[in-house]
């Protein structure tokens, strides 16, 4: 069954996934007004590569298990450093912390506007693990 969720309540609830296991400097931004690319970017950090790797496969689990949806598409680095997963409306982004500071995709995307964890918090609140 597929549940109808806007792109805000996506990026708040795989940012409280990334939370509950653990991720680091989890950011949401705004994309919506600076590019076509998607609504939201969710980026976090991973504190070695298994985490990177273990993140990104609960994130799939859980939002399948909660949405109904899988990702249209999955990349990731030879060395499992950088791993993205494509929801459309929703990119999530889940990177090594030397690779977070290399490519600083905040920096880049400045004219985002971020949101607030205690506002993803509780816009995510109703899906949380326990």
């Amino acid at each position: 069954m597929e549940h109808e969720i806007d792109s805000k309540i996506l990026a708040c609830s795989i940012a409280r996934v990334l939370d509950e296991k653990l991720g680091k400097d989890i950011t949401i931004l705004n994309i919506s007004n600076v590019s076509s690319l998607a609504d939201y970017f969710v980026i976090v950090t991973g504190d070695s590569t298994p985490h990177v790797k273990a993140l990104m496969n609960n994130t799939k689990e859980r939002i399948k298990e909660l949405f109904s949806r899988n990702p249209s598409r999955l990349e990731n680095d030879t060395k499992n450093r950088w791993n993205l997963l494509d929801y459309g409306d929703v990119i999530v982004h889940i990177l090594h912390r030397e690779e977070r500071q290399l490519y600083a995709i905040e920096k880049f995307w400045s004219n985002a506007f971020s949101i607030p964890e205690n506002e993803w918090k509780q816009i995510s609140q109703p899906y949380k693990e326990f």
